[in-house]
């Protein structure tokens, strides 16, 4: 499990940064509400890459998987973050009105594109 924490603790790290970026520049272009938006979309990737690394760790702990059940574990981490960030950005789209489109749609966009990094992070173990 902390081998597969190490693999993403850097990787949330750097979403985490990554929004805090995307929503100082948002406010400087589009005021509070781009800010806010930033904020939401970019929080979004990160809490789907938290859910993502979750299922990853559980799915580790258990010894002697075959590669089907080790590939079948990813795919459905891989769903459940999908679904969970289409659910979010749904949610964020439907009830915040003042929402800046361009602001959440782009941080999100960098947030999920960092996560992807994860599978390029070397593993020193």
């Amino acid at each position: 499990m902390r081998r597969v924490w190490r693999k993403f603790r850097p990787v949330i790290g750097l979403q985490i940064l990554a929004t805090i970026i995307a929503a100082s520049i948002a406010a400087w272009i589009a005021g509070v509400h781009g800010a806010i938006s930033a904020a939401l979309g970019g929080s979004i990737g990160v809490v789907a890459g938290l859910v993502f690394a979750l299922l990853a760790a559980r799915s580790a702990q258990i010894k002697g998987r075959s590669a089907g059940e080790a590939l079948f574990a990813a795919l459905r981490a891989e769903a459940a973050k999908l679904f969970l960030a289409i659910l979010l950005l749904w949610l964020v789209l439907a009830t915040y009105r003042e929402v800046v489109v361009l602001a959440l749609i782009g941080s999100f966009v960098a947030s999920i594109l960092l996560f992807s990094m994860a599978l390029f992070a070397g593993d020193k173990t």
